[in-house]
């Protein structure tokens, strides 16, 4: 497959898991076409047309060019110029590297992911919170993330691979989506009753496993086993963190249980006045998981890919 190919592909798969649904991601889509046609000539010619297909923000190709043909792929959860460097070395003592692939963004897709963020109010409706509560309660905290990325070195490490003509790129929250969607899906399967039903489920998957025996297993951090789970909802997609004042109106809108890759000690704290009962499953374990079964997709649709994990990445098949 073509570089260009697999990025598409991406594209795709990331949007039919997204937890809004497609026909929500469409609308989102026709509303920044729509918006782009208003635009005037200098305008349109400054404008990401990345943006016209592609809802994630912090999904991209970096460097390379798009028709290159991928057949191995060096993935890691954190590409920086270390890993670039790592790349080069391996490819100078023979290995085949046609690609190299962050999780998290890099480049001009770390310098505005936060645009993600808005996924959370819509995804926030899905379990009952009025979408004017969230989205205004999501837009403090956006700007706050955007003023937090602003003075970055955004385009350290795609200037490395560029120098090194190391095609790059990198797959936020396509992974992202995945790793929501599934644990969603199989926690609403089991109809979990408890805080330790919720942990059985999670405690099964090979990824919490793998970081279990790495001593970075999976915890309640607020609650206790014993007590009834509620609703439960998976927190694990939209760019970072949301707002550290929504717990109080997810519980009032019946949600029992969160199920994060990680919560500040500030967002913690929030949730315990809001009575929830906090999983964190772990943050490196969680997108391992939604890389994987982005990756399982891939294949099932290009067929077999050479994968050089790095970077805390661990292959593992689930079909």
């Amino acid at each position: 497959m073509r570089l260009q190919e697999f990025y598409d592909f991406l594209v795709k798969a990331g949007t039919e898991q997204d937890p809004r649904g497609q026909k929500a991601v469409a609308a989102v889509l026709e509303k920044v076409q729509q918006k782009y046609q208003q635009l005037d000539a200098k305008a349109k010619g400054k404008f990401d047309q990345d943006r016209l297909t592609n809802p994630y923000a912090d999904t991209r190709i970096l460097h390379g060019d798009p028709q290159t043909e991928v057949k191995s792929i060096m993935l890691g959860v954190d590409i920086d110029v270390a890993e670039l460097l790592l790349a080069d070395r391996l490819r100078a003592k023979g290995e085949k590297i046609d690609l190299v692939m962050s999780h998290h963004p890099a480049g001009r897709a770390y310098a505005n992911f936060y645009e993600v963020m808005g996924m959370q109010a819509d995804i926030l409706q899905l379990f009952g919170v009025p979408i004017n509560v969230a989205e205004q309660l999501l837009e403090k905290r956006i700007k706050e993330v955007e003023k937090r990325v602003m003075p970055a070195n955004h385009m350290r490490a795609s200037d490395a691979a560029r120098l090194l003509e190391l095609p790059f790129m990198c797959a936020h929250t396509v992974a992202d989506n995945h790793v929501a969607s599934y644990l969603q899906k199989k926690l609403d399967q089991a109809k979990v009753q408890t805080v330790e039903e919720v942990m059985k489920v999670i405690n099964e998957i090979p990824e919490y496993k793998i970081s279990a025996g790495n001593n970075n297993p999976p915890s309640i951090l607020i609650g206790k086993e014993t007590n009834r789970a509620g609703k439960v909802f998976v927190d694990m997609t939209g760019g970072t963190e949301g707002s550290v004042d929504i717990f109080e109106k997810m519980a009032q809108a019946g949600i029992g249980t969160i199920v994060c890759m990680h919560l500040s000690e500030k967002h913690a704290e929030n949730a315990e006045k809001a009575h929830l009962n906090a999983v964190i499953a772990g943050h490196i374990s969680s997108d391992n998981l939604g890389l994987n079964l982005l990756l399982d997709s891939v294949e099932k649709q290009f067929g077999d890919l050479k994968i050089i994990p790095c970077s805390g990445f661990v292959r593992i098949k689930h079909n």
